[in-house]
């Protein structure tokens, strides 16, 4: 037995050094550095390439299906999307959370679901609610459809390694390991019971997200949402070995990270491995919370302000998903219904979300749109500025109005968002001077109503509660 282990530990050893790209040598043979990774400076991941030089825009499953969604309502709404939202920018497709669970429940985490696992301890996406996926074709199929209709295919998974992989304890594919060599059974995600965490110390931890990883690109996933990874703890080796994961396949998928709020002071290494990550808990359709989950629209303007000067091309700070429309017929939080979020309100959480730069990921059900809906997330004048600003910043808050500038990355001017946090109407008047822009007479343009207005020497506002208004102010 002790000769066994000799040689397990030094193909280990071997296998390590072979991923790193370098050639094996005696003093790799050592069975005690077989159980060390080396250290994160040693293997250090290059700075990643910009994937997405705008913030991503696309839609979410988990507001409408929560983790009930099957195949034939992806590919219709991915039908919905190519015809009504593509032309706008609306490219990602992004399939939520337990694709992979046989007997889904709205909101799971459910500790007796029923899972769909392949022989090396990878979820697979569930047959009996994706049938293209059966004989070992995964979700390959359905994000084939989905490249087609000229979109990309994104798809949700929680950090770690499957408790039923470890239990079973399943080869790692790829590498001289099992599941239990990887797992940290002391470490597990608050809020479900699917996974273990991985002991990034270990070199079989590595192995097992480059083996989830080369699956996700066989499949051609060109997104993935992590979640339980950037809050709660913060777990930055696991996002340093999913990204360098990623980044081995060859293929450019974009890392999320989630839930939020991620921490401001580790926003160096999140934008050395991710694309994105989120600043906040889940934001749903209310505009105040008093408990950690749900959050509300008015719980992310300090938010949104912290991070603002952070916000890098390529690297965005995601305020959360755009809970409009209808919301169901499963959706993860709360029973199916039409948004709370007044008219008001949702052109104000859009307003802000477009001057704050954050990713616009909807999660709405596309089929049961309205027109309201639809016009607010196709109003090219609006997208542009999420698309295409620069310094970006809150210049004013005082209790009852927020206003926020930034500039056309192309031409002269500037825009200006004011925006109402009290649940009445006011009015609101500014110098040019208030908001840090040149004084004298500057010509509007209301980006919502699309209309342009005589030039002002002052800006003065009415709004209804919770209401804003956007402007294009010339230079």
């Amino acid at each position: 037995m002790k000769r066994r282990l000799l040689l397990c530990g030094a193909l280990a050893a071997l296998w390590v050094l072979a991923r790193a790209g370098n050639p094996p040598h005696t003093a790799a043979a050592s069975p005690q550095a077989s159980t060390q990774t080396p250290t994160a400076s040693a293997v250090e991941s290059p700075q990643r390439p910009i994937l997405t030089p705008t913030p991503p825009m696309g839609w979410n499953s988990w507001d409408s299906y929560g983790t009930t969604i099957t195949e034939d309502d992806v590919r219709t709404n991915a039908r919905w999307i190519a015809e009504h939202l593509k032309s706008y920018g609306w490219q990602y497709v992004v399939v939520d959370m337990e694709w992979f669970v046989t007997d889904a429940t709205a909101q799971g985490n459910s500790k007796t679901s029923q899972f769909s696992m392949d022989e090396y301890g990878r979820y697979t996406p569930a047959p009996n609610r994706f049938p293209s996926a059966a004989n070992s074709a995964g979700f390959k199929p359905l994000a084939d459809y989905v490249h087609s209709l000229g979109l990309k295919f994104g798809l949700h998974i929680v950090r770690g390694i499957p408790r039923q992989a470890v239990e079973k304890n399943l080869p790692i594919a790829d590498s001289p390991f099992h599941a239990a060599d990887a797992a940290d059974t002391a470490d597990a995600c608050a809020w479900t019971p699917d996974n273990w965490g991985l002991d990034a110390t270990k070199p079989a931890a590595q192995a097992y997200d480059d083996s989830i990883a080369k699956l996700y690109a066989s499949w051609g996933a060109d997104f993935v949402k992590v979640d339980c990874i950037s809050s709660r703890p913060y777990k930055g080796e696991e996002i340093r070995m999913l990204s360098t994961a990623l980044r081995k396949t060859g293929r450019p998928i974009v890392l999320s990270l989630s839930p939020g709020a991620a921490p401001l002071d580790k926003v160096d290494e999140m934008r050395q491995h991710a694309d994105m990550w989120r600043i906040s808990d889940d934001v749903w359709d209310l505009w105040h919370s008093t408990v950690p989950y749900p959050q509300g629209l008015g719980d992310q303007f300090p938010r949104a302000a912290a991070w603002a000067p952070l916000v890098q091309p390529g690297r965005w700070p995601d305020a959360d998903m755009l809970p409009f429309g209808y919301l169901g017929p499963h959706p993860g939080y709360g029973e199916a219904r039409q948004t709370k979020l007044t008219h008001h309100e949702q052109r104000t959480l859009l307003t802000l979300w477009c001057m704050f730069r954050s990713p616009l990921m909807w999660g709405g059900n596309p089929t049961k749109s309205d027109a309201w809906t639809v016009s607010l997330l196709t109003d090219p004048e609006v997208l542009d500025v999420d698309q295409h600003s620069t310094g970006n910043r809150m210049v004013i808050t005082n209790g009852s109005t927020v206003v926020w500038t930034a500039h056309p990355d192309k031409g002269r001017g500037y825009y200006v968002a004011v925006f109402n946090m009290q649940d009445s109407p006011q009015t609101a008047h500014f110098s040019w001077k208030d908001l840090s822009l040149p004084e004298g007479r500057h010509a509007l343009r209301n980006l919502w109503e699309h209309k342009d207005l005589p030039a002002a020497a002052s800006l003065d506002v009415n709004l209804a509660p919770h209401g804003s208004i956007l402007y294009r102010v010339s230079g």
